[in-house]
């Protein structure tokens, strides 16, 4: 049975995130609010985590997994071949609704779906999101919806679509909104827009003037 935690509660937060944390750390999925919209997370190290989550979306291994953190440090472990653009777009938009596709380090024991290498990987500007991967690390997180299906703006259309499948709903209330996160790809010499999402490539372009947009 799911378990869902009133995150605008302080005593219901606090026990909610609790009960989160283990969870993740079970291998069991969680739904959380973000920047964005709400997202269903599994530990990034926890391939039958990673799996479930795939399955509970009804999705494919050929859309992999993004993965959000709770610090810019925690990029050090994550990637290599990190530019100093990518350093720059960090410093200007995280915590917020930006992605970057990295080169992943080889060495990493996770498995998010073909990667070919690369890792989605994002800091959300939500404190519910950032205080619980702050404390489990990186996780698998994608929108908290069946494939085909709206993404979330609340945790009840979350709880509907995904039930059972979840060991914990973070109930943090309506998220500001559907605008999705911008994509940039910074694994070549160039960064490259993928997505334009709540940043358009005039607002990156103050911080990489060479940005390129993808066809």
């Amino acid at each position: 049975m799911a378990r869902r935690y009133d995150c605008n509660d302080a005593t219901d937060r606090t026990t909610g995130l609790r009960e989160a944390a283990s969870a993740v750390r079970r291998g069991e999925l969680v739904v959380l609010p973000t920047d964005t919209v709400y997202g269903i997370g599994a530990d990034a190290f926890s391939s039958e985590g990673v799996a479930d989550l795939l399955a509970a979306k009804g999705r494919g291994r050929n859309m992999p997994t993004p993965v959000l953190i709770g610090s810019p440090n925690t990029l050090h472990g994550l990637v290599t071949d990190f530019s100093e653009q990518a350093w720059e777009l960090v410093d200007a938009f995280w915590p917020g609704a930006l992605t970057l596709v990295a080169k992943h380090q080889p060495s990493l024991q996770w498995d998010l779906g073909d990667t070919r290498g690369t890792v989605a990987i994002r800091m959300p500007l939500h404190p519910v999101a950032i205080e619980l991967l702050t404390e489990v690390g990186p996780m698998a997180v994608s929108s908290a919806n069946l494939t085909g299906h709206p993404a979330p703006e609340d945790c009840d259309a979350a709880q509907d679509m995904l039930g059972d499948s979840v060991s914990v709903y973070l109930d943090g209330g309506p998220t500001p909104g559907i605008v999705p996160s911008s994509i940039v790809d910074v694994t070549g010499k160039v960064p490259v827009l993928l997505r334009a999402g709540a940043l358009d490539a005039d607002e990156l372009r103050k911080v990489v003037p060479d940005l390129e947009v993808a066809n």
